[in-house]
């Protein structure tokens, strides 16, 4: 039986790999060495096609998708490695599909690495494999992050072409529907309807990757629970609202549901800036969602909120440099005023930018944004200060009470095809 899953999944496979891809902005160092590379990222952000895409490079792989019900229960890993054997003619290159899913997979993986195999694996939940490759293979893999397209992949995907050989006028006309419908790679490359097929999605990590996973009694409280952080995306709100507003028990089962929904990928939380630690860990948090277009199929919102949307388009593109430790990621908020910046940017022990986000850019917004800007400039002693806005480009010199700052605004547009440059 084993050998028909096998034989189907490597049809799957051919499939793929003559469909249109779009190559990603990510790399995988050390292709070739021993260390196990882990591909982490939402379920349907493009994995699979990244990983098989990269590997065609690298020459004869083999491949098993453990997201695969027939699959599921099976110990006979013995039986699968001489499956695969077989069916790639003896391959020296691995790739592992949705590894979590196979029961006690780390000890599997660590005795396939001692085999000599060059391994390559995916999952769709960070803890789970974070925590068990740092028991079982440390200092023996590193890790690689796939998102949902970044605005240049997802340029690239609708026109064939990179954002240089575009007039500007076509990709400011674009990155509104980027910035409503998100980058998911299935629904833009088959022309599928978004709101569908991202609810579909969501419902399904929420009761596939969730509910199920860590057997959770009351299934409508952690959907009750994303429904509401999905909805007051990009504001600051403490776990004793979250609580109120989805209706939960206790703190600690916000903190639990909470983690789980990180995990797998649906939203993350950036702290509020203090230079102690302990404060930080007590100040409220600000909820982003992994993609814009699971905001446009879940949230409840009487109409599109431009301001917010640009602000978690933002979150995403800098959380991925989090990831790769490129940067550390807080908001600000003064203490006795409530001025309130939405990014700061820290590398090492400095502050290194302040970025406001302001998509109506008229003389009260741009006013109240400014003076925001320019305490935290003097507070956090950063004099590289930021605001993206809708459409308007330019360098102003900025004062308030004794403080005077020049001040860069930009586009988004501008700014994300910038970002994905560096």
């Amino acid at each position: 039986m084993i050998r028909d899953v096998l034989i189907g999944q490597r049809r799957e496979i051919e499939r793929i790999r003559k469909e249109k891809y779009v190559k990603r902005d990510i790399r995988i160092p050390g292709e070739r060495s021993n260390l196990i590379k882990v591909i982490m990222g939402p379920r349907r952000s493009g994995k699979s096609y990244f990983a098989v895409h990269f590997l065609n490079r690298l020459g004869n792989f083999g491949y098993v998708n453990f997201d695969d019900e027939r699959l599921v229960g099976t110990k006979d890993y013995d039986d699968i490695v001489e499956n695969v054997k077989q069916i790639y003619n003896h391959p020296k290159i691995l790739l592992l599909d949705e590894i979590q899913n196979l029961d006690r997979w780390e000890l599997f993986v660590n005795r396939l690495q001692r085999q000599g195999f060059n391994l390559f694996i995916t999952g769709s939940n960070s803890k789970l494999l974070s925590q068990e490759l740092a028991t079982v293979l440390t200092g023996r893999h590193f890790e690689v992050f796939v998102f949902p397209f970044s605005f240049r992949e997802y340029l690239v995907a609708k026109t064939g072409k990179e954002p240089k050989e575009l007039p500007t006028s076509e990709i400011k006309s674009m990155v509104y529907n980027y910035v409503s419908l998100g980058g998911f790679p299935e629904p833009l490359m088959k022309d599928l309807d978004h709101k569908s097929y991202l609810s579909t999605l969501f419902d399904s990590i929420l009761y596939k990757d969730i509910v199920k996973r860590y057997r959770i009694r009351y299934p409508k409280e952690i959907e009750e629970l994303a429904y509401t952080l999905i909805s007051n995306h990009s504001r600051e709100i403490s776990l004793n609202k979250i609580k109120k507003l989805a209706s939960l028990r206790s703190i600690v089962t916000v903190k639990k549901y909470l983690s789980y929904l990180e995990e797998a990928f649906l939203v993350f939380q950036i702290k509020r800036f203090s230079w102690k630690v302990k404060e930080q860990i007590k100040m409220p948090r600000k909820i982003y969602v992994i993609d814009n277009g699971f905001i446009h199929a879940k949230a409840f919102k009487p109409s599109e909120d431009y301001g917010y949307l640009f602000e978690n388009i933002v979150a995403i593109e800098l959380k991925k440099r989090e990831i790769q430790k490129m940067m550390d990621v807080f908001y600000y908020k003064s203490m006795l005023r409530g001025y309130e910046v939405d990014f700061v940017i820290k590398e090492g022990h400095k502050i290194k930018e302040l970025i406001q986000v302001c998509y109506r850019t008229d003389e009260d917004a741009k006013k109240r944004e400014t003076r925001s800007l320019l305490h935290a400039s003097r507070e956090l002693k950063c004099k590289n200060l930021t605001i993206i806005t809708d459409d308007y480009e330019g360098e102003e010199e900025a004062k308030w009470f004794g403080t005077q700052r020049k001040i860069k605004f930009l586009p988004l547009w501008k700014w994300i095809v910038t970002l994905d440059k560096t």
